[in-house]
């Protein structure tokens, strides 16, 4: 091998690095910005009509999903996971009611994210989108189920029939029982809020694709 060679072979493995070093950069940036949007999504939420109040609607797992279609599944929790923390300062909950917002939110975008990377098309954005939600209510109905709801009569001093009647003063009185509390307030809360943030992923995702994939 002479020199030119060897010269040739070095700038090829610098100019990798250089571009290693551009993507770990840009998907650093990426997943900076997309978290803090969440985070301020996260605090801009409001109630929902016949829902009790401690059960609001936001749309922080909006750049949970852009993430994880632009960059991978992941990165889609990882943004869960960053404006879950950054949200554990102003908990009212022991922090239970971010665990339960990691989980629920991470499983939706994980399962989601998984699905379209396999075909990026509509198609599969929207099973992908679909079955993260049914993901997303199967799980907010079992931690409620094991998690939420004893802790809230055990510990926070918040029985049962005080929750339900918290949901019945709403205008809710189909709930008059742990199960109807899941079938009828858990369950379609986690629904309408998948097939919403669904709607708006669906229609902002070919928008903003350009950027994101800078």
């Amino acid at each position: 091998m002479n020199n030119q060679d060897a010269n040739l072979k070095l700038s090829s493995k610098g100019q990798t690095k250089l571009v290693s070093s551009r993507d770990r950069t840009a998907w650093i940036a990426k997943t900076a910005i997309l978290s803090a949007l969440s985070i301020i999504l996260m605090y801009l939420e409001f109630p929902i009509p016949l829902m009790p109040v401690f059960l609001k609607f936001d749309f922080a797992d909006l750049p949970a999903l852009l993430a994880a279609f632009s960059i991978g599944p992941g990165t889609g929790v990882l943004v869960q996971l960053i404006r879950n923390i950054a949200h554990l300062p102003a908990s009212h909950t022991f922090y239970t009611g971010e665990l339960a917002n990691f989980l629920v939110g991470g499983s939706f975008v994980f399962v989601a994210g998984m699905i379209y990377r396999r075909k990026k098309t509509k198609r599969m954005a929207i099973i992908g989108l679909t079955c993260g939600g049914l993901v997303m209510t199967i799980v907010a109905v079992a931690f409620n189920y094991y998690v939420n709801i004893p802790f809230y009569s055990k510990v926070m001093n918040l029985p049962l029939e005080g929750i339900i009647s918290m949901v019945n003063a709403v205008g809710n009185t189909l709930v008059h029982d742990l199960w109807t509390l899941l079938l009828f307030v858990f369950v379609p809360f986690n629904i309408l809020k998948s097939l919403v943030i669904s709607i708006f992923m669906l229609l902002i995702y070919k928008k903003l694709s350009p950027l994101l994939h800078r």
